[in-house]
This record gives structure tokens, sequence and C-alpha cells, in this order.
């Protein structure tokens, strides 16, 4: 490889971070305790409190399902087990509207305050009576307990006995799970994930202790003795239809827990989301299309810990400035797993161990896409597809919403309309392209016998969703009336290969967009309504959108070859997505990799598929809260992932679509999509000036599509973020804690969003906040010591800066697809730190072909800036790189002239150097890779 050697000496001085340190208060328990180590020292420090309250003198509570041991207000308002402060209260009224004298009688506190919102005016005294923990037995995978209750809490159905099992899964993971051992529950089972190496006890990064009676435990980091996990601060509750735990929360810097329209970090003022998949445009305090029970917490001194609750039955999640949290689940188990990094990027590295890598997407999928619903013929298809390329955008992928489909009915093409699709795909790949359709789970069933054959071979071999007398569950969708397939049966997922082959062979399309998928219907739970169930109707209904489960999909008792509907609904766009990838495309597609496109999520969907924000609005609001959605995503193991550019819902403006554009060139999945009623909004509708700036975004993207390709390789072989917050990266800066409008790729560059149309229109200009930042991969670099700037930012102008001490590879040169792009020069970006260094790597396959780094099919290469010489070191080659050369290079923070450059032993004559910026850049040589 080649060397640039000069005579220069680097000496660029920047000032480094401010450190600090935030106390946050810890929540306890105010009554008197001691620790006690069980039978097993490795981690049964215990904390056993002596409680025995009096037997209550009316009986009569007990048919009622109230406590009886909590039924004497006199003990409860004795010792002060009802004074706290109000941020400390946890509902005891959860499940229900309370009066004074129905929440005395469950043996809480009732005390009012002047404001209904906010804390609870009925909740729980201090050791209020629950479970009691038996002693621990080791298993197989670590150490079990029986926690038993002696009388029934005020819950239907409650669970009097429960197991416990806690295994110390590795050093930074500790897991958790409470179920009834005498009655089998919905447990969720993931895909296997990354195998785990258990780690000896004296190296967890954690302890644990157990309050016996009433049961909780406490998780906290060893290092430090830091508070991670409390739940004795409310009682654990499991009954057949109501599982409930609080815990205090180690700070309030608490972000995941999505799909949600929020910022990053969440709102513990008294806030409350729900997990439950819904077809929801998004908007404020409303379950959107994806289901996270996965949260991190930012501590103090750059630490981070996460708690992730393995359960797919709907979930509310009640957040409180204690800062306190409390799951409440409507089924399923309480399986928990507890990481404790120690820093952000290693929790969720921790988190994806569980849940599963990230895969590996095709190169042409982080192009540009763009699509429509309203592209109603194959000649309007091509004709948006040729304007984009006439107007010199880059254009990887076209897509066409459901306008293909014969009557809206998947597996079909309209013969009139797009009778010559098949025509029309084979000309986008003779250019370049690729193509992608969508394909919605819902199946017609309305169509003559023998007329519409996926229907037909469906019923043969009873793939659908039952309703619960045994019948075909028919909603409605797109087509009309519609069966759902069930992914969870193996015949159904065959089918559903046999289908999309079929298809494929007709048109072969390169990806999939499996949309509706959670599952949505334009009719409540079926055409013929539900059952009066419980299912139906559970005793605690989580605050949906619709204000029942049902709403907007299936009856909740429908039957699925593994459960009900009820325990499997926020998994059906996961199952559905493992089908489409796994035994599907990947079949289909021989030795290419697969692309599926999905909104409805759950965790463990981004080994399968990427992810899009749904039906966005064209306005700023919803430009802004594009960046937390898809960095909540990177949190939850989807990298691959982005928001409508331009927005799908109404009609843009010129000047938010320019913005949007520049921003959305920076999201991971870049796609501008629209919706029928709308102006148009393809980057050639507008005016010479907008145009060019979002060209220019555009080919900034492509120019460094090598940096992302090798970001996505090192999310999907070591779980790293490739959309990154800024607190993942820079954990121990307070100020960058609670940023969510600039983000980071990888570690390397930084992207600073102009997303208000005030800034924009009237001042052209943002503030950013960080340090080591060093200069504007273009135009004029500048020095941050830590501190907010004020940037100039016209509207031909987005703010992407480049680290000091990175490399930036890239491929300059004009491109219209990814195709020719790949076969432009290559050239490298060095920024250099104050001692005068760099270090940048590649990683290039073919990028297209399956497992090439897991069968070493694949190059990688790094490059190193140091003692005036840059050089590359080449870690593995396969000939993927043949024929491409490095052909320039920008080396920014050069303190002075260089008196000659080298390549490879030769001088280079084609070099300039700016002492006004520091910059020397060499052009037009050929260097071999």
């Amino acid at each position: 490889m080649m060397g640039l050697l000069s005579t220069f000496i680097v000496a660029v001085v920047l000032l480094t971070f401010v450190l600090s340190s935030c106390l946050y208060m810890e929540h306890l328990s105010d009554h008197e305790t001691r620790l006690v180590r069980g039978e097993n020292g490795n981690i049964t420090r215990g904390r056993f409190v002596n409680n025995n309250p009096a037997k209550p003198q009316n009986n009569s509570l007990e048919s009622r399902g109230i406590h009886p041991e909590s039924s004497q207000e006199t003990d409860i308002y004795r010792g002060n087990k009802c004074t706290m402060p109000p941020e400390s209260r946890f509902d005891c009224a959860r499940d229900r509207v309370l009066s004074e004298r129905e929440c005395k009688e469950r043996g809480c506190c009732y005390a009012p305050l002047p404001d209904s919102a906010g804390p609870p005016w009925c909740f729980y005294p201090s050791l209020y009576p629950g479970y009691k923990m038996g002693p621990f037995t080791p298993t197989t995978r670590g150490q079990a307990a029986t926690l038993t209750r002696a009388n029934p809490s005020y819950l239907p159905r409650d669970i009097s006995t429960l197991s416990l099992e806690v295994t110390e899964e590795t050093a930074g993971c500790l897991h958790l799970t409470l179920k009834d051992p005498s009655s089998q529950r919905y447990e969720v089972k993931l895909p296997a994930g990354v195998p785990l190496s258990r780690a000896a006890t004296h190296d967890a990064l954690y302890t644990t202790e157990y309050q016996p009676d009433p049961f909780g435990f406490i998780v906290r980091r060893k290092s430090n003795g830091k508070v991670i996990m409390n739940t004795t601060v409310a009682p654990l509750l499991f009954a057949d239809q109501y599982l409930q735990l609080s815990t205090t929360l180690a700070s309030s810097l608490v972000s995941g827990l999505g799909e949600h329209y929020t910022s990053l970090l969440l709102d513990l003022n008294w806030t409350s989301l729900t997990l439950w998949n819904r077809d929801m445009a998004p908007h404020a305090d409303a379950n959107l299309y994806g289901s996270h029970p996965f949260y991190i917490v930012q501590e103090e001194d750059g630490l981070a810990h996460g708690v992730f609750l393995l359960n797919s039955n709907a979930i509310e999640v009640i957040l409180q400035p204690t800062p306190a949290l409390t799951w409440v689940s409507t089924g399923g188990v309480l399986d928990l797993y507890i990481f404790l990094g120690p820093d952000p990027q290693s929790v969720t590295r921790q988190y994806l161990q569980v849940i599963g890598y990230p895969m590996m997407p095709p190169y042409w999928s982080l192009g540009f896409h763009l699509c429509r619903w309203g592209y109603t013929t194959t000649n309007t298809t091509r004709r948006v597809a040729q304007r984009m390329h006439n107007a010199n955008f880059p254009l990887d992928v076209q897509w066409n919403d459901l306008d293909y489909a014969n009557k809206r009915r998947i597996f079909t093409f309209d013969p009139w309309r797009f009778g010559d699709l098949p025509e029309m795909v084979e000309e986008f790949h003779a250019r370049g392209m690729k193509y992608i359709l969508i394909l919605d789970p819902g199946i017609s069933s309305t169509s003559r016998p023998g007329t519409y054959p996926p229907f037909d071979d469906g019923l043969k071999r009873d793939v659908f969703i039952k309703n619960a007398t045994g019948h075909i569950l028919i909603g409605k969708v797109w087509p009309g009336p519609t069966a759902f397939p069930d992914f969870t049966n193996p015949e159904t997922r065959q089918w559903w290969e046999d289908w999309i082959r079929d298809f494929h062979s007709k048109v072969p399309v390169d990806g999939l967009w499996i949309d509706m998928n959670e599952p949505a219907s334009f009719v409540q739970g079926s055409v013929e309504g539900c059952p009066d169930s419980d299912l139906e109707n559970p005793p605690y209904t989580p605050r949906v959108v619709g204000g029942q489960l049902n709403s907007g999909t299936l009856c909740m008792s429908a039957q699925q070859k593994l459960s009900t509907h009820y325990n499997l609904h926020n998994m059906y766009g996961l199952t559905e997505a493992y089908a489409t990838y796994r035994l599907d495309h990947v079949q289909i597609r021989c030795t290419k990799r697969p692309f599926v496109l999905s909104r409805s999520s759950y965790p463990g969907i981004g080994r399968f598929s990427g992810v899009w924000t749904g039906d966005v609005r064209s306005d700023w609001e919803q430009l802004r809260y594009s960046i937390p959605a898809v960095l909540q995503f990177s949190l939850f193991g989807v990298p691959l992932v982005g928001a409508d550019i331009c927005g799908f819902g109404g009609n843009t403006t010129e000047e938010l679509c320019v913005r949007w554009m520049q921003l959305g060139a920076f999201y991971p999945f870049m796609r501008n999509h629209n919706d029928k009623p709308n102006a148009p909004q393809e980057p050639y509708v507008f005016g010479q000036r907008a145009q060019a700036a979002m060209r220019s975004a555009v080919n900034l993207r492509y120019s460094l599509l090598p940096f992302l390709y090798t970001l996505f390789h090192r999310a999907h072989t070591s779980a790293d973020t490739v959309a990154r917050p800024l607190f993942m990266e820079f954990p121990s800066d307070p100020n960058c804690q609670t940023i969510d409008q600039q983000f980071l790729w990888g570690s390397s560059l930084l992207i600073i969003s102009q997303c208000h149309s005030t800034f924009c229109v009237s001042l052209y200009n943002w503030h950013i906040q960080y340090d080591q930042f060093l200069v504007t991969i273009i135009g004029q670099p500048f020095y941050s010591k830590g501190q907010y700037l004020l940037l100039p930012a016209p509207l031909d102008t987005i703010n992407i800066h480049v680290r000091e001490g990175h490399i930036i590879p890239q491929q300059v040169g004009p491109a219209l697809t990814t195709t020719a792009s790949r076969r432009n020069a290559f050239s490298l970006t060095v920024a250099l730190s104050a001692g005068g260094w760099a270090w940048g790597d590649l990683f290039w396959d073919d990028g297209d072909s399956l497992d090439t780094y897991e069968l070493g099919n694949y190059c990688y290469i790094t490059f190193i800036a140091g003692q005036s010489q840059i050089v590359s070191d080449p870690l593995r080659l396969n000939g993927a790189l043949d024929g491409l050369v490095l052909g320039g290079l920008r080396v920014f923070g050069v303190p002075s002239p260089p008196r000659y450059v080298l390549a490879n032993g030769d001088k280079v004559r084609d070099f300039t150097y700016r002492s006004d910026t520091k910059v020397s850049s060499v052009f037009t040589v050929q260097w071999a890779l």
C-alpha cells in the first residue's frame, strides 16, 4: 500500500472534555434491615426484614379479593408507613379507580393532593404484604427459590406460588425469571442469539440482595455500590392477567421503551408508555407500530446499565420522578435481563447478545430509495426513475406500493396497469438499479374458488389464524375481507416461501416491504366481532389507542399454532420478518443477501429486517422527532432504520423537503415516500436551488457509503451502533446526556440537523456541542473545545464534521447507482489528532453475497496516520478490491506546508496546502489498494 511522506510536524492542540459527575438520589426502603448471606455465597446476600402483621378482624374481606393482612387501617397508619414524599408513592389503584374506602380495604394509604394529575392518591405503604421467599437451591443454570403468598392479593385469579430462577449469564448480564410452576404460561422464545460465555462469579459486575418477606431484590454495581434496581419499594403482583413489578432507577436519564413519539430521554414526570403494536401514525401519547421492552439508564462517571423484560403481552410502563419505574404486563411471565455495561455501548452489546446481532444489509440498500403510493402504472414508475437520473440524482432502488397488485391482492400484479412489470424490473436491473414492492400479510378471502390460488392453497394447508370457534378469522384490510397467515406455524412459513418463490419467478424483485403487520385490520377483531371473554376484556387494559386490545387488529382469542393472539400479537411482525428473510428470500435469491423492510417490530427483528418509522407527517416537528426515533432503534439492535423523507402524510414544502433530504442523507436507511393525495415530492419537482442542495446531500452520502458499509459490518459482527447518540460515545460528558438533535455515524462523523423552520429560514445557523471534532467534511474547518458554537447553515449546507484522530474512506465521483459508485476511486479524509495521528478502516466485499464475513470472503484494511506518513495495513484480502485505486486524500491539521509528498516511494507533484485551514490535499494519483 502507499505511504505519504513529508517533513511537516503535526502540532494541533485540542482541549479535552470537561468531565463531571452527577449524584442521584437512591430511593431505598426506610425500614431497618440486616444483610444475611445465604447458603450459596455466590449470589445470595439476603436482606431480611421481620414483618409479622396482625391478623384482621373482618375476614369477610377475603370474599371480595381483599388482602386480609392489609385491611387494618390502624396497622398501616401506625409507624408512619404512609409517610413518604409524593414522588415516592407507588400506585395501589393501577388496575381500576378506587374510592378512599376501597383503597384502605386493600391495605393501602390514601392521601389526596391538590392536583389530580401526578402522584397517586391511593398508594402502597412500606412493607406491603406480598410473597415470601424460601431458600435458594442450585439448578443446572444457577439457583432457584420458591415464593409463596399466604393470602391472595386483591387481583382476580391470583397465583399464590411462584418459582424464581436466577442465572448469572455473564459477568455483565444477570437473568431473573418469575413464573408459575404449576401451570404452563406463554414464554417468549426468541431465535437463538449470540452464545454467552459464562464468567466466574468473582468477575461479575454486580451483587444481588434479597428481601424474603415481602419478597424483593436489589441489584448493585459491584465497583461502586450503586443501586441499579430495587424492587423492595413496592409489592410484586402476579395474577393470571396482571403482572406488576416496580423498581427504583439509578438516575432520571432513561432511554428506550419504544416505539413512541418521544425525545431520546423519556419524561419521568408521572408518564406511562404502552407497548402494544398498533397501526398508528406517529404522534404523542400513543402506542405505535413496535414494542421494545428494553431501557438504558445513564448513571454517573460514564457508567450505564440496561434492563430487558422478555414478555410479548400488552405492557404498560409507568415512569415517576422518584426516579422509578413500574412494569405492568397482561400475561406471560416476568423474564428479566439486567445488563451492567459498564458503558452505554457495552449495554447495547450485551442486549444484542440476547436478542441477536443485526443482519448485514446488501450494499445497494444503503443507496437512495424512492417510493410513492400513487405510481399507478409501470410507465409512471419508469418515468419517475428516468426523471431522477435525467436530473443527475442518484437512485438505487425504485419501489411500488400496492398500486401494482391486481385488486390489491398480494402475489398478483394488475394485468392492465402493470402487465409489463417483469420487463420493467429487468430494465431497472440492466441500468444497475434494484426493485422492491410491498407485501401485506392480509390474504383476500372473497375471490371465487380457483381465481386466487394463494388463498385456495392456504385453505388446503391450514395456514391461517383461526377464531375462538376454530374457523378462519376474517378481518378487513386493503383488498377487503382478509385472512391472516399464522407465521408461528412451520407449514405457513413453507406456504409463504412457495408463493414468494412463485411470484419471484415472474417478477424478479430484489427485496420485500412487509407492511400492515402489527397486524392491522380495519375492523375491530374480525368482521364477526369477538367473543365476550377475559382475553377480549381482560381485568386490566393498558392505555391503548382505541381503548381495547383488539382495536385495529385481530381478536385476542384468535388461535395460532403457538398460543393465542393475546400472547403473540406483538410478535406478528417479527415472525413474518423471520419467515420472509430466512425461509423465503434467502432461498429464492440463492446466494444473494436478502432485503426486508418491516413496519412492525419486536426485539430481535434487526436480525432479519430493517424498519422505517411509519406514516410520519410532512412538518418540522416530525422531522425533529425522526432523529430520536432513529437513535432509539439503534439502541434496540435495528441499525437499518429511517423515516419517510419529506414526510408521508400531507404536503411538504420546498424548504422542509430540502432540509429533510439533507438529514435523511444520514439516516442509515434513506427513502423518500409519499402518500396518494399529496403534492409530488420527488427531488426533481423542486426549483433548481433546492435540487442542487438535495443533490449535494445525496452525492455526499454516496461518497461516504464505503464508510457506512464498514459501520454496518461492525454492527453485524460486534453489535456496534451505526447511528449513535452522543451519550454513547461520550458517556462522561454531562452535556451529551440529553442531546438528540445531533448524532454520530460510528465514532467519527457528527451530523448536526437543521430541522427547525425558524432557525433554517431566519437564522441559517445551528448550535453544536461536543468535543474533539476537528473539521467539516465539506467547507471550512473549525476547531471545537467542547462548547456551543454558532455555525452558518444556509439552504445548501448541512454541517457534517469529522472527529480528530479518524480517517474516513470514501469513493468520490459521478455515480447514479451504487453499481457505478463502487467502481470509483477511493479517497481518504484524514483528521489528525493533536498528537499527529489518525486511524480508520474499510470492510469491502462484493456487496451482495451471503455470509461473506463468516466465509472469509472479504477484504479488511486499516489506515494509520502518524510520524508524517499514512500507511495502510491490509489485514485480509480476497480480490474484491482488485482494480480499485486510491485516487486522493485530504489531511486536516497539517501545521506547515509539506516540502514534498511520496506515494509508494514516488514523488507526487499534484498536491496543495492551505495555510489558513491547515489542510493538505493530494489529487489525481492512482495508488493501488
